[in-house]
């Protein structure tokens, strides 16, 4: 009894850790998964659960909390990439896993973990889910530019514009939408969702641990080539990327309640604070392969500028 509470209460980090060690253990079914963009179908999956159990007063209270998600947005996309600046100066061999982490901070945050971890802790997931996906969407025009004069210096970075917008429509806009529709047109529908929240909740938790039991396959046989200490400073530079992240969002927190009205500011309430911080203190990493793929090789090879990448998502969720 005890081994099965412990285990309902953390199930997502014991479903992600598991990813984690199939993929170690056996890349086969991983790269499978991966040659049938399993990976996609589980995104569209949490998306289309976080549709059936959005409420219409959580959209209210997502559209009440704007000034939390316009701050958000603006820590995702204009403020965390100015961190690359700082990570170029570091010197590590290869000297592609700094430029890989630099490249991840100018990412919008992740597709479908921010999400579930609101939802886990309890916080605003409304506010959460309008920040991904409008992050994501503004990501396709800001990216670029954030990369181009942050990182590439003059050395010229096409991105795959329509291909990334088309993917993002369908598996979250389009999933998302289809959900709540669902639950309008069905009461019924509706009242079965609301009562078995917790079970669509572990759904999503498995859903999600399909990235990185995916990421961990495609990367297996790249990751043994690398020494193990120079593998363990990225891992060690990504989780301290992830605190800086953590602790500046944390610390402003006190400062925009002050100047937005006190207790009755927006950033004055626990589930929008869980949001704000879990959300936009994170990094997606399937734009982030996308992106690394069009560079065809101008920053380095794709296979170590992703590496370090993968060890961060996995460490910024667990």
């Amino acid at each position: 009894k005890r081994i099965a509470e412990f285990s309902a209460d953390n199930f997502l980090p014991i479903a992600l850790s598991s990813g984690v060690v199939l993929g170690l253990a056996n890349p086969t079914l991983g790269c499978l998964a991966d040659a049938y963009r399993l990976s996609k179908f589980s995104t569209f999956g949490i998306f289309f659960i976080s549709g059936l159990t959005l409420r219409s007063d959580e959209i209210g209270a997502a559209a009440q909390a704007w000034p939390v998600g316009l701050f958000g947005l603006a820590s995702i996309l204009l403020i965390s990439p100015l961190l690359s600046k700082i990570i170029l100066l570091l010197r590590l061999q290869p000297q592609e896993f700094v430029t890989g982490l630099a490249i991840f901070c100018c990412m919008p945050t992740t597709l479908s973990s921010g999400i579930a971890l609101t939802r886990f802790a309890g916080g605003n997931s409304a506010l959460a889910l309008a920040m991904t996906v409008i992050s994501n969407l503004l990501g396709i025009l800001i990216v670029p530019f954030s990369i181009s004069k942050l990182i590439a210096c003059g050395v010229g970075v096409s991105f795959p514009t329509e291909p990334l917008l088309r993917s993002l429509m369908t598996t979250l806009l389009f999933p998302l939408i289809l959900g709540k529709v669902l639950r309008e047109i069905f009461p019924a529908l509706a009242h079965t969702v609301d009562a078995n929240r917790r079970p669509l909740a572990v759904i999503s938790a498995i859903l999600l641990s399909f990235v990185p039991w995916i990421q961990i396959s495609r990367s297996r046989s790249i990751l043994l080539t690398v020494k193990p200490a120079t593998f363990v400073v990225a891992v060690i530079m990504g989780g301290f990327l992830h605190a800086i992240l953590l602790g500046f969002n944390s610390s402003v927190i006190p400062a925009l309640r002050l100047v937005t009205g006190g207790s009755k500011s927006p950033f004055g309430q626990d589930e929008n604070i869980s949001a704000l911080v879990l959300v936009a203190s994170q990094k997606t990493l399937p734009v982030m392969v996308a992106v690394v793929e069009q560079l065809g090789g101008a920053l380095g090879s794709s296979g170590l500028l992703i590496l370090p990448c993968v060890a961060v998502h996995l460490t910024q969720v667990v």
